[in-house]
């Protein structure tokens, strides 16, 4: 069993069994401790639960609060049933600050790896730019390094750069669209043809010096963003060979 996959495992376990425990310590104290404190302990039980994980563990934890709540704590106890309207008003807060927390975690989540994928495809044009201005990297070690970079951006199970042109390939063009034959597509998420590579020209000036033919993971999507820094880092490419080629002219 793979370290993610017990950690998942876990999460789902503690989603229904940590607000069953929270529920049965707070039994002997709950004629004496209102309600609304245990709610509370709830609460953080779920923000916990929700900020470990993906948003079903975060839900199901909410909802096991829920139920732990309704059965131990409000009367009549062990019984899925509330005579008390404070007590009806307490529990339907408790699901949805439970349910909003859980939201507002994933939310969270998404913006952190959002930010990390940018600071990578930063990195990515910065490590580029790098090495062509120092001119210490042959064209081929290159455009390696830059292929590294592309299949990191579009998801590419595979991307190879040739010098070659071509016809008839699925392209990414260079603001961002996805031209199929003789169609357009124009989506913010769009995923690569997996039947055939995509190209990716590299030119500098109007000059062709080659293109990335790149393969896609199976049902990978690409942002217009992530395809618009792989032609920034297409154009960089493009800007060091032209400048290779005009410094060291066939003989």
């Amino acid at each position: 069993m793979t370290r993610d996959l017990l950690r998942e495992r876990l999460l789902w376990l503690a989603a229904v069994v940590v607000p069953l425990a929270v529920c049965l310590l707070a039994v002997p104290i709950r004629d004496t401790v209102a309600n609304t404190s245990v709610a509370l302990v709830l609460v953080i039980v779920v923000v916990g639960v929700a900020s470990l994980g993906r948003r079903w563990p975060g839900i199901v934890a909410a909802a096991s609060a829920g139920v732990w709540f309704d059965f131990f704590l409000t009367q009549p106890y062990q019984r899925l049933t509330i005579t008390s309207p404070d007590d009806v008003e307490t529990l339907l807060l408790l699901l949805a600050v439970g349910v909003a927390v859980t939201e507002v975690a994933q939310w969270g989540r998404r913006q952190q790896a959002a930010a990390s994928r940018r600071e990578g495809y930063l990195q990515g044009l910065e490590t580029i730019a790098r090495a062509a201005s120092a001119g210490t990297s042959s064209p081929s070690a290159l455009v390696d390094t830059a292929c590294d970079h592309v299949a990191d951006v579009l998801h590419l199970d595979r991307c190879r750069f040739v010098y070659d042109s071509g016809l008839g390939r699925p392209r990414v063009e260079a603001d961002g669209r996805l031209r199929i034959g003789s169609a357009t597509l124009d989506g913010d998420v769009l995923e690569l043809p997996v039947e055939d590579e995509t190209e990716l020209v590299v030119e500098s000036g109007g000059r062709f010096m080659g293109r990335f033919l790149m393969t896609p993971l199976t049902g990978a999507a690409t942002t217009r963003a992530e395809r618009l820094v792989a032609v920034a880092l297409a154009a960089q490419v493009g800007a060091t060979l032209r400048a290779y080629a005009d410094s060291h002219p066939a003989r």
